[in-house]
């Protein structure tokens, strides 16, 4: 199983994170814009020259990698993904709500792990054709302790702009993997207790520089 280090070290080259096709209910959009691949290859780019600048503080790292994942990531689409059949269990308001504390849970967990970036490089392998219209980005990180680790990122076309809406580090797949996380709490408590969850953990990390 891949580590926690190599998730944060793909999440931040893909642009700040971070496969279930049959889940997705939108049909591909009219293909318009940069194509897949030419999209991930920007995106490494940009977020190689975030991570290398040594004039930048940590902070500012976070802010630029944070902003860049708004363009980049369908947070919408991943949180559909994410809870699957228990998505429609929220009322609008909730699935809002909990799109939004998806996205800084997200921010939270990786962006505390910027120390670990160890100078790796990317090479884009390639693309795969994928069902309802998806395209997978692959990719391979090159140097560091992640050398070789495989990292494919499937993008999904919205009006005309492909966006990620999933990584896959080594088969293991982000949506996939907090799918299992969330679904113990989805079967027992519901929208609720798994928003207050969130909202806990998100207070939490945001308290922590102070106490600090």
């Amino acid at each position: 199983m891949s580590s926690p280090k190599l998730l944060s070290v793909a999440a931040f080259l893909a642009g700040w994170l971070c496969l279930a096709p049959g889940l997705a209910s939108a049909a591909a959009e009219p293909l318009a814009g940069p194509a897949p691949r030419a999209i991930i290859e920007e995106t490494v780019e940009e977020v190689l020259g975030i991570l290398r600048d040594s004039a930048r503080t940590d902070e500012q790292r976070r802010a630029e990698l944070e902003a860049l994942a708004l363009e980049r990531f369908d947070f919408q689409t991943m949180s559909r993904l994410v809870l699957a059949k228990y998505w429609k269990r929220f009322s609008p308001d909730q699935q809002r709500e909990f799109v939004e504390e998806f996205r800084t849970f997200l921010a939270n967990d990786y962006g505390d792990r910027l120390e670990r970036y160890e100078q790796e490089d990317v090479v884009v392998l390639g693309e795969r054709q994928e069902p309802r219209g998806d395209v997978t980005v692959l990719t391979k990180i090159v140097g560091g302790e992640n050398d070789g680790a495989l990292v494919d990122y499937r993008m999904r076309n919205r009006k005309g702009e492909w966006r990620i809406i999933d990584v896959v580090i080594e088969g293991i797949s982000l949506v996939a993997n907090f799918r299992d996380q969330f679904r113990e709490v989805m079967s027992s408590d519901g929208p609720d207790r798994l928003l207050e969850k969130l909202r806990e953990k998100n207070a939490t990390a945001a308290a922590a520089p102070a106490a600090g």
